[in-house]
């Protein structure tokens, strides 16, 4: 197949013969046997194993937190229509004060996000970015910085990355297209003193190329959630949630806003508006720890991978999740004891034993038709909606269709600029699972969909207030790269504390507006106070786990 060169296309081709797939209706049938054999010959190849991504949920992988890759988005770009934004992250709990040698991206790594257009699971297009360190630091200090920074440029930052940032249309075989060269990275933030204007800072590293613009530095880390989950399901009573584990903390961020024809297949979204991504991360496979001056080499192997969030968070056991981050798409039904956790997975089971509520029969259909084929009405699955599976291209051939694990998202998606935190459950078909955006909350969606919500339409009443996290605690930005800015105060300051995080307000006023509107909004609130005392002391201060009303799906 031929792939479109960036950043202009030419569309081509024509519809193949229809054929209906076999897959939901039983979706493991047909999927070969021996899977446990491929994962055991998997986890023996790589530096000390390391295979993994998401926040820390894969064991190997936590003790190589540069290659971690956190979370993966993809959407309709917010301010440039055609085109698509694509957001990966690495390395989580960046602490804003984890100085002094911060978070840098590895050097000996490759950092790439892939995209299957045809439906073989296998990457068609494949964006590449490799890393190199500028330290000037030497014998003669410890600091990031010996001074205020005012520009990537500023003599003063001692510590810099650059990045090259490449595209292959063939898969990954060749990268024969070079989009940047030895562009800025945006540093870590240090704090005000270092960097008094981290958003000017910011700016200078935004890299625009015709219809394209890349990025890649430290930003606030977008997840959301309630991470007491993991105590028994929030406490086994509801009562621990509504505290977002992973504010205050920073990822490092790579963004890629690209027009949609790059991505689809024969560049052609008309004919073909889908396509499944997924970021990777890969290693040497011979890695000699603390060499701070190693180099990508041509012998490497997958460490880290992402498509969907919480995959192997909460779907898979702990068992298979390294291996996993090992596997490719295309390998993905051919393990089993994988393909089981999706089609009769444990946390509907968990959440019977602990809250009584019902769990769906398996198999799960539906679920395959979530995380492994797309949603489509071809495949014969439970929801009755063309979305986003790739069969839905017209010049795909059908035989070649694999289920796989990935993000797949339909790319005549258009931005929703009043969008639901929900999405499709929601009824807001530009959101998860038709891609990721920024602010959707896919906690609160998977705990739903898990029992049963995207099969019947139904949200669990019981469940309806999830985590009770509903948006990012730092605004997202309404320019690229969108990600927040990164935090600057120290994640254990007490709550006395008055914040000097660069976020909205910063971004718009400076660090001398905040203070004087600070100054005022102090003097007002406290004389606001004594009258909203008495009328907060009436306010209901708990909430109530809401009966459930009706059966279950049995």
């Amino acid at each position: 197949m031929t792939t479109t060169p960036l950043p202009t296309s030419t569309p081509s081709g024509a519809p193949p013969t229809e054929r209906r797939l076999g897959l939901p209706r039983r979706t493991a049938a047909g999927l070969a046997v021996g899977g446990l054999a491929l994962v055991t010959a998997l986890t023996g190849f790589g530096p000390m194993n390391a295979q993994g991504s998401s926040h820390r949920e894969a064991p190997l992988i936590a003790a190589d937190p540069a290659v971690d890759n956190t979370d993966f988005y993809a959407m309709a770009s917010p301010d440039t229509p055609g085109s698509i934004l694509l957001v990966a992250n690495f390395q989580p709990f960046e602490e804003p004060n984890g100085g002094p040698n911060f978070y840098p991206f590895a050097t000996d790594a490759a950092y790439k996000i892939n995209i299957d257009n045809d439906g073989d699971a296998k990457p068609d297009v494949v964006f590449r970015w490799t890393f190199k360190n500028q330290d000037k630091r030497g014998n003669d200090t410890f600091l990031y910085n010996n001074g205020p920074v005012t520009s990537l440029n500023d003599e003063n930052l001692l510590f810099k990355q650059t990045y090259t940032l490449e595209v292959s249309q063939d898969g990954g075989r060749r990268y024969s297209q070079t989009i940047v060269r030895n562009a800025p990275v945006a540093p870590s933030f240090v704090g005000k003193a270092s960097m008094p204007d981290y958003k000017k800072l910011r700016d200078q590293a935004i890299v625009k190329k015709g219809k394209v613009k890349a990025f890649a530095g430290q930003a606030d880390d977008p997840f959301f959630a309630d991470l007491r989950v993991f105590d028994l399901l929030y406490g086994g009573d509801l009562s621990e949630v509504g505290q977002d584990t992973l504010g205050g903390y920073n990822v490092n961020s790579i963004a890629l806003q690209v027009p949609a024809e790059a991505l689809a297949l024969r560049g052609n979204v008309k004919r073909n508006p889908v396509a499944g991504l997924w970021s990777t991360t890969e290693r040497n496979k011979v890695r000699i720890s603390g060499n701070s001056k190693a180099r990508l080499g041509n012998d490497t192997v997958q460490v880290s991978r992402l498509g969907n969030p919480l995959v192997n968070e909460v779907v898979l056991p702990a068992g298979l999740k390294d291996a996993f981050n090992g596997l490719r798409p295309d390998q993905d039904a051919d393990v089993k004891e994988a393909v089981d956790r999706v089609t009769d997975p444990e946390l509907p089971k968990l959440i019977e034993q602990i809250y009584k509520i019902p769990a769906p029969d398996a198999p799960r259909d539906d679920l395959a038709e979530i995380f492994l084929t797309g949603i489509n009405k071809k495949l014969g699955g439970p929801i009755k909606v063309d979305l986003n599976s790739q069969v839905l291209n017209k010049d795909v051939n059908p035989k070649k269709f694999r289920a796989s694990e990935m993000l797949r998202l339909n790319l005549a998606n258009k931005h929703n600029t009043k969008p639901n935190r929900l999405g499709v459950l929601a009824g807001d078909t530009e959101g998860f699972p038709n891609g990721r955006r920024l602010g959707d909350d896919v906690v609160d969606i998977a705990i739903q969909a898990m029992e049963g919500a995207a099969q019947d339409g139904k949200l669990v009443d019981a469940l309806a207030t999830g985590d009770k996290v509903n948006a990012n605690d730092a605004r997202f930005e309404r320019q690229f790269p969108f990600v927040a800015l990164p935090n600057e105060d120290g994640v254990n300051v007490g709550s006395g504390h008055t914040t000097t995080v660069n976020r909205a307000a910063a971004t718009t006023l400076g660090a001398t507006g905040v203070s004087a509107i600070t100054a005022a909004s102090t003097t007002a609130i406290l004389c606001a106070i004594a009258g909203f005392v008495a009328w907060f002391r009436r306010r209901p201060t708990s909430a109530t786990l809401p009966a459930r009303a009706g059966g279950h799906r049995r």
